[in-house]
């Protein structure tokens, strides 16, 4: 990668993400962080606005933004087919956005681009039950909004229990959503199957982070269980 193009991946890594760390960014990259350290001195002195130091990450001040850069051919392609791709697996509300999103972009691409981009023969038609990809859209507006969820729930034994939980993130595994959620009955992380939700409904109570409910702490509870069978796996 040429400087010119390194710095330009830079300020776009930046602008991505509420805080980038120099190690970070060194590995997406593939340099060192002296190499980062050196490059983000020198856009700071060119009046790019990031903010942030060494040892505690950067960030792009609001406002700025760069003219857009143009996709190649190749870049095109991969964007839509990522789209028609994500468009049979997210709930109809995303999948008509991500559409909508894509067409703006074929629209201004160069003719040779746009006409790669359309000859894609990658397609991926619906799949799953409709009603679930409905619940989908519900979970995914309350987890945005941040309102609990009063959910009928059936297990593998198809007994339906009521829960009132704390929607935190949706999870796709390739065949199901999985939503994990802080359950207020369990008083305990669980993550249920999208496609056994019966019955939503979004509550006016709405929730705030609290220690040890987050997705934070979701996500490193389930990293320590995987350890945790590692290494029961190796004894």
């Amino acid at each position: 990668m040429r400087r010119a193009e390194r710095l330009f991946e830079i300020v776009q890594l930046i602008r991505s993400r509420r805080l980038s760390t120099a190690a970070w960014l060194a590995e997406r990259l593939e340099v060192s962080e002296r190499t980062i350290y050196r490059d983000i001195s020198d856009l700071q002195a060119q009046g790019v606005p990031i903010e942030g130091e060494a040892g505690m990450g950067y960030r792009m001040r609001a406002g700025f933004d760069l003219p857009p850069m143009m996709f190649t051919s190749q870049e095109a392609q991969s964007l839509a087919a990522a789209v028609r791709l994500a468009q049979g697996w997210l709930d109809p509300v995303l999948a008509r956005h991500a559409e909508v999103a894509l067409g703006k972009i074929m629209a201004v691409l160069p003719t040779a681009a746009r006409v790669a981009a359309e000859s894609v023969a990658l397609y991926a038609p619906p799949v799953g039950d409709p009603a679930a990809r409905d619940r989908l859209a519900r979970v995914r507006e309350a987890i945005e909004s941040r309102h609990k969820l009063r959910i009928d729930y059936e297990d593998v034994q198809g007994r339906v229990t009521q829960r009132v939980i704390r929607p935190l993130g949706c999870f796709y595994w390739g065949k199901i959503w999985t939503l994990g959620a802080w359950c207020e009955h369990r008083g305990d992380f669980r993550n249920f199957r999208i496609d056994r939700i019966r019955a939503v409904e979004t509550l006016d109570q709405r929730f705030q982070d609290e220690p040890g409910r987050t997705l934070a702490d979701l996500f490193r509870r389930t990293e320590a269980e995987a350890r945790e069978y590692e290494r029961s796996l190796r004894s």
